[in-house]
């Protein structure tokens, strides 16, 4: 999980570089630097409470 975690991170920062390349739009960088957040708190909560998860 914390590689998972590590790479939603990675993500984050590729989706600003894409923006600022002008590779995406900023709605699209917002759109999908919402999703990203929404992945890193599902991956935090499965990362806290793993006995939910076996």
């Amino acid at each position: 999980m914390s590689d998972a975690d590590s790479e939603n991170s990675e993500t984050q920062l590729w989706l600003d570089f894409a923006l600022a390349c002008d590779y995406i739009s900023k709605a699209k960088q917002l759109e999908l630097q919402n999703k990203s957040e929404e992945i890193g708190k599902l991956i935090n909560y499965m990362m806290n409470n793993p006995e939910k998860f076996k």
